[in-house]
């Protein structure tokens, strides 16, 4: 989950960042492979012990201080010889995931890249593993959609084997790196295959073609993947209505993308609205993250149509949404609510300075310094602004209240009808607060798997990455304990469906949704009662 107005900071990071040259990149590379000094180690694990219980607000939630305590002084008696920082890395994460709080994480160093190879990269194209969407099941990672422009891999097809190794050597390495919130195991799962690329390049690196052993429907291949090739080819002699009309369909299209936001990876909208029947009585909205496109003006305009076709049932999709803004949630959520709520509580931090851009010169070469003087003054006002409305409360905590938290009038076009809710284990973060509203309120039904985020709340909101002095690992925690109004008895768990429904390989390799399947015919059923 993302906190709005920390963009405006991370716009400033870049720009400096960008600005730092092609020197810092190369000093970066050479640190990968050079084993760090076990004294060295030993004050990094320190160093992130000593962050977390400063700014995590709600670290001993589902480990004791005193078992974390332990696991740190293990971990720095284990280290006895020197080590890279990627090595140190496999011994450090799984401690930090032990904490059970989803966004807090650890980071592998990966090979930077100077403009120029950035340049060159980009004109590669995407790599081969990058151009497909997997799953794990039983253990078995699937590859359930293709998005490259070579259709003869399908659906369904297993990786055997990717440069002669197999998947499940590569998931295993990195299985105890992360976690979710809690208890829940439904995320580790998807995250587990749809990561598996991501894998495969922390372990091995960016490669122009892989060699895959791949079996589907019981016919085993071997086959070259490439990169997607992005080189543009020789354009036909157009007359100029030709070119008029392009511009225009470009045109067009640009505008679409801001507006429902645009995955260029998996070639698809982050929000769309479809009408599965023919007189629109039952509408599809999917929404795939609560980050991209103008979703203010998305949702209106959705709405106001629902609102004129007097569409009676309406299908939420957000299987798969990692999360977002607090601000997009509560703007849908202001479509669907019966009456006026507040959307999340204030939420708890460890200080009034805690939400402060610590670190702010921390790590960077000097140019980089000179810049971040320079901007230090808007830093320093955004800094202010949040001091001033963290607030110590009767329990003597410190909380930060969201606008969000305010009470919220629904909207004049709110949808009044049934809803659906599609759900799985790669729901997180906002994706679960506006869940846990929903579900809390029972204004909707929900098909599908537990979700990956806790119904409980999740600490997110501003969402910093503290780099280990000696290793350079980076260490993502939240400031905020942010929890919906509605809470669970099973503490630690996810939002569970009301008819639950686990897809297939089969599902797959025959192209059924079996969640949305269902809805849609029981929507037919109750229509003919």
């Amino acid at each position: 989950m993302v906190f709005d107005s920390t963009r405006r900071i991370k716009y400033i990071l870049l720009l400096s960042l960008i600005l730092a040259g092609c020197v810092t990149v190369d000093t970066f590379n050479s640190r990968i492979n050079t084993p760090r000094k076990v004294e060295d180690l030993k004050k990094d694990v320190e160093y992130a012990e000593h962050k977390l219980e400063k700014l995590h607000p709600d670290l001993y939630h589902f480990i004791t201080k005193k078992d974390l305590e332990y696991k740190f002084d293990s971990l720095k008696a284990s280290i006895t010889g020197p080590m890279t920082p990627n090595d140190f890395y496999f011994k450090l994460s799984p401690v930090i995931a032990s904490i059970r709080q989803g966004h807090t994480q650890t980071f592998p160093l990966t090979r930077k890249l100077k403009p120029a190879e950035k340049k060159i990269e980009k004109t590669k194209g995407l790599t081969p593993l990058a151009q497909y969407d997997y799953e794990l099941f039983d253990n078995r990672l699937f590859i359930v959609r293709n998005n490259s422009d070579d259709p003869c891999i399908q659906a369904g097809t297993e990786v055997l084997r990717v440069n002669g190794i197999k998947p499940a050597e590569i998931i295993s390495n990195y299985r105890n790196t992360f976690t979710s919130d809690g208890y829940n195991t439904t995320f580790i799962t998807r995250k587990l295959g749809r990561a598996f690329a991501r894998y495969f390049y922390y372990r091995y690196g960016l490669q122009d073609s892989v060699s895959c052993e791949l079996n589907y429907k019981d016919t085993v291949r071997t086959i070259l993947l490439r990169r997607f090739d992005k080189t543009k080819k020789p354009e036909l002699k157009k007359t100029k209505e030709e070119k008029d009309k392009d511009r225009k369909l470009q045109l067009a299209e640009s505008k679409k993308r801001r507006l429902l936001g645009y995955d260029p990876l998996r070639r698809m909208y982050s929000k769309q609205l479809t009408f599965p029947v023919k007189d629109s009585s039952v509408a599809i909205m999917k929404i795939s993250d609560f980050m991209k496109g103008n979703y203010k003006k998305f949702y209106k305009q959705s709405f106001h149509l629902l609102d004129s076709l007097h569409t009676k049932t309406l299908i939420l999709d957000v299987r798969d949404n990692g999360g977002g803004h607090v601000h997009e949630i509560n703007t849908l959520y202001s479509y669907l609510a019966d009456s006026s709520f507040h959307l999340v509580e204030k939420s708890e931090v460890t200080s009034r300075t805690s939400l402060w851009h610590f670190g702010y010169y921390h790590d960077t070469p000097v140019l980089v310094k000179a810049i971040q003087t320079v901007l230090l003054p808007f830093v320093a006002v955004g800094d202010l602004y949040t001091f001033l409305k963290v607030r110590k409360d009767k329990d003597q905590k410190y909380y930060y209240s969201f606008k969000d938290s305010k009470l919220t009038k629904p909207q004049k076009t709110r949808f009044k009808g049934k809803v659906y809710v599609l759900i799985n284990g790669g729901c997180f973060s906002a994706t679960c607060l506006i869940s846990s509203n929903l579900k809390g309120s029972n204004r909707a039904t929900f098909v599908g798997e537990e979700t990956g985020g806790s119904y409980n709340g999740c600490v997110a909101g501003i969402l910093p990455v503290s780099t280990l002095p000696a290793s350079k690992l980076g260490v993502r925690y939240g400031l905020m304990n942010i929890k919906a109004p509605y809470t669970s008895e099973k503490d630690g768990r996810g939002i569970f469906p009301d008819v639950e429904i686990i897809p297939t390989i089969e599902d797959r390799v025959k192209g059924n949704d079996p969640e949305l399947d269902w809805v849609l015919t029981q929507i037919s059923t109750d229509k003919y009662r």
